[in-house]
């Protein structure tokens, strides 16, 4: 078997899995040029550090545009990389690219400012901080160059000068001109005077062209009109054009001597430039992530460490629903242990296996960009440093491949990356995605190379997950305790899937039932029937519906016992809420009776200081009295 580059296998995943469609709706969100181009060709990091540092700063932009009224704004900012480019290599640049080098300066200085603080936002202020903004240079531009790029008058005395010579001699032509059509008013088709070959000419009739001395620039189609540039103004002329030489090239020294500037400070714009390309690409991913209602993952730092995605929702299904009239989105969710490695999802057709494996796999590949996933919850996920997918047909008629060949292409090429990715970074895992493993060829030899893959993924990919129709697959979990099974739900009933995934129950392909549905002869049904093989897919499928029965007794179960709960809950907030009432009520009358008995202290205490007063006021009397009697019986 010849090998393959683990490059190929991996950019087949990416188409596969439409990330290039993906990374083009993450563009979309994107404030300039660079930023867009940027998005477009999403690079996935080669290590887990790099990754957990794009989410940081994913989530610093998140919050930071949330603060900032109108958002955090990239306005101004321009792609100047050409511009330093030329200018680093001696060309001279354009006023309108020297002066965006001067507003994207000003940008980058107003988000250093905006941005930096170590303390809120560790991340984006270590990339802004050895930002250089070089405010000499941004003065120097818009100095010398007006709106629109055209060089101003103060830049250049010898400049100025000609500017006005020209101004002078433009309204001394334009003077002649006009006495010119008064003179000759008789003889002209029209009173504008009009522009051949940037010369200023009169529509003079063509019988009178001889009585008016100039030279023919153009005619008329029909002929009666000569276009003629009068021979008073012909000086005139010769010397604007002069001047107008001497300016351009005064403008173009100035634009060099700009140019110069620019390109002694190559370096720091390259890095200017960079940063605010990736400034523009992580407010892009956070506002990508904002309009999809996700939320930031969590990176394990082991690779054997589970996968807990509640309520995952396919992205471009719902940039389908969003932004096209698409139906609602299902969404599903994949809780897989550290122990298991293999994940087989059954049942039938349209029912959403293939959505699941895209859903996973783009998780994984938006996790490792730095990109918020649209779950519930708080997801967690090891870093896939690899996913590796076979889905849908390969069929390629100018190889001569059958949809089986190019499976088994493919898969040879998945089995080849996984072992030259042996050394991939210290944490990082490998996801296999696998849809119907093993079909395209003879259903016995189909399903037991299926089975040998699957086993054979188990000891070398932290996770695989397949969808499949082998009921020999399905009981690869009772042998094998890395393995698990999960199956699509489908209401028989309504022939109809329901997109939901269950998880620990294998699924049925319902053939029979969706045909006897749709009224297929009952006789051929039966004759179907009959034909399964004891021990075979009709006995898997019928254990598969004596353990859906089981599964659905076991909900109704759970349901009645959540109604029952819920009434318990209640009786006890309702004893709760009347215990409580008489608590307050027994305070409140203790309350009562305390305050009653102060009262009557109080009471009392009043009584005693009066009856006090009183006796005091008795003995005082008496006292007085008695030194009274006492006088009275020594003067007697």
């Amino acid at each position: 078997m010849s090998a393959h580059p683990v490059s190929e296998i991996h950019q087949d995943t990416l188409e596969l899995l439409e990330w290039p469609r993906l990374a083009e709706h993450l563009a979309d969100f994107a404030s300039t040029a660079a930023g867009r181009r940027h998005c477009a060709a999403l690079a996935l990091p080669d290590h887990p550090a790099e990754s957990r540092r794009l989410l940081l700063e994913t989530t610093e932009l998140l919050a930071l545009d949330g603060l900032c009224e109108g958002g955090l704004s990239l306005q101004g900012a321009g792609d100047i990389a050409a511009t330093v480019a030329l200018c680093a290599k001696g060309g001279c640049g354009g006023g309108e690219e020297l002066l965006a080098v001067a507003a994207t300066l000003a940008t980058a200085r107003r988000l250093r400012r905006q941005i930096d603080d170590p303390e809120l936002r560790p991340i984006t202020s270590a990339l802004v901080a050895e930002l250089r903004t070089l405010p000499e240079l941004e003065q120097r531009l818009h100095f010398c160059l007006e709106e629109g790029g055209r060089v101003a008058d103060r830049a250049s005395g010898p400049l100025e000068a000609v500017r006005r010579q020209l101004l002078g001699l433009r309204g001394e032509r334009r003077e002649r001109l006009q006495e010119l059509v008064r003179r000759y008013a008789s003889l002209l088709q029209d009173t504008v005077v009009s522009e051949r070959s940037g010369r200023p000419v009169l529509a003079v009739k063509a019988g009178a062209a001889a009585q008016v001395s100039g030279l023919v620039h153009d005619s008329s189609a029909s002929g009666s009109t000569v276009y003629v540039e009068p021979q008073a103004v012909i000086p005139l002329g010769n010397r604007l054009r002069d001047a107008e030489a001497q300016e351009r090239e005064l403008e173009r020294q100035v634009r060099s001597e700009l140019s110069a500037l620019v390109g002694e400070q190559a370096e720091p714009l390259d890095h200017l430039q960079q940063v605010l390309v990736r400034l523009d690409a992580g407010l892009a991913r956070a506002r990508y992530g904002q309009w999809l209602g996700a939320v930031r993952p969590e990176l394990a730092e082991t690779a054997d460490a589970p996968f807990e995605l509640r309520d995952l929702r396919h992205p471009l299904l719902l940039w389908q629903e969003r932004r096209e009239g698409g139906q609602p989105v299902v969404p599903v969710s994949i809780s897989v242990g550290r122990e298991l490695r293999v994940v087989a999802i059954t049942g039938p057709n349209t029912g959403g296996k293939t959505v699941t494996l895209k859903s996973l796999g783009l998780a994984a590949l938006m996790a490792r960009a730095g990109l918020f996933l649209p779950c519930a919850g708080s997801p967690r996920l090891p870093w896939c440093g690899q996913v590796l997918a076979d889905i849908g047909d390969e069929q390629s008629l100018q190889q001569n491949l059958s949809t089986f060949s190019g499976h088994i292409r493919r898969i040879a090429r998945i089995l080849s990356a996984l072992s030259e990715g042996a050394a991939l970074a210290e944490g990082a895992a490998a996801l296999v995605l696998l849809d119907e493993v093993g079909a395209g060829t003879d259903p016995t030899e189909g399903s037991a190379l299926a089975a040998a893959l699957l086993r054979h993924l188990a000891d070398r990919a932290r996770l695989t997950v397949a969808t499949t129709h082998f009921g020999e697959l399905k009981a690869l979990k009772y042998a094998d305790s890395r393995f698990e099974n999960a199956s699509v739900a489908f209401d028989v009933e309504t022939l109809s899937p329901t997109y939901r995934l269950q998880w620990g129950i294998p699924g049925r392909s319902n053939a029979l039932a969706i045909a006897s549905r749709l009224g297929l002869d009952p006789a051929v049904l039966a004759a179907a029937a009959a034909q399964l093989e004891p021990g075979g897919e009709g006995d898997v499928n019928r254990v598969i519906e004596g353990l859906e029965q089981e599964r659905q007794r076991q909900q109704e179960a759970a349901e009645a016992a959540a109604v029952l709960l819920a009434r318990t809950e209640l009786l006890h907030e309702e004893l709760l809420q009347r215990w409580s009432q008489q608590k307050e009520q027994s305070a409140e009358l203790q309350e009562q009776r305390r305050q009653r008995l102060e009262q009557s202290i109080r009471e009392g205490q009043g009584e005693v200081r009066r009856l006090i007063r009183r006796l005091r006021a008795v003995g005082e009397e008496v006292r007085v009295g008695g030194r009274a009697a006492g006088e009275t019986a020594r003067q007697a």
